[in-house]
């Protein structure tokens, strides 16, 4: 059993992604897992200026709420993060949050594993690519870890549209069963 932590990256109201995160959940706690979900919706976080004051200190200089998702991470042995693909890219809110990441670069970080899933409008096998390149630049700079999966369920765009899209939510659910 792993402890699992699950970031959700889309502001949206009714967002597919958080729809889809919800049945990967599911399956990761029906697996026995243990899950905490932390939404981006309302969190306050700042964009990294690269003082690299954190690589002494372990501590960012910002007191937002990218401090606690930090040391939540950290403790986590499993991380998934759940996003949007917006003009073929992870969204701006994940990048930003990946990048307040580094006081983690030099701590005893637990996680091993990385998984990420991600929707879009577009439903090409091509379309994630970037995002999942994206994630793995940040996941290659810890030693310790592996980017270890990704899903993209795509042809998905109205809001709420998620919930009716059958194939997906199963995948999604299967997806989060077969997390380690």
């Amino acid at each position: 059993m792993s402890r699992i932590l699950v970031v959700t990256t889309s502001l949206r109201a009714k967002s597919n992604s958080d729809i889809l995160a919800q049945r990967l959940i599911d399956g990761a706690r029906d697996a026995g897992h243990e899950v905490e979900e932390i939404s981006l919706k309302g969190k306050k976080i700042n964009f990294c200026v690269g003082c690299l004051a954190c690589q002494k200190t372990q501590k960012c200089v910002f007191k937002d709420d990218a401090v606690e998702i930090a040391e939540k991470m950290k403790n986590a042995d499993t991380l998934v993060f759940v996003t949007p693909i917006y003009y073929y890219e992870m969204s701006g809110q994940m990048k930003t949050l990946l990048d307040r990441m580094n006081p983690l670069y030099p701590s005893d970080y637990k996680f091993r594993r990385v998984y990420m899933l991600s929707t879009a409008a577009e439903d090409d096998e091509s379309t994630p690519e970037k995002a999942v390149n994206g994630l793995r630049g940040w996941v290659d700079c810890f030693e310790k870890a592996e980017l270890s999966g990704s899903l993209f369920c795509g042809g998905i765009s109205d809001p709420g549209e998620a919930s009716g899209k059958t194939a997906e939510l199963e995948k999604a659910y299967g997806f989060g069963k077969g997390l380690k």
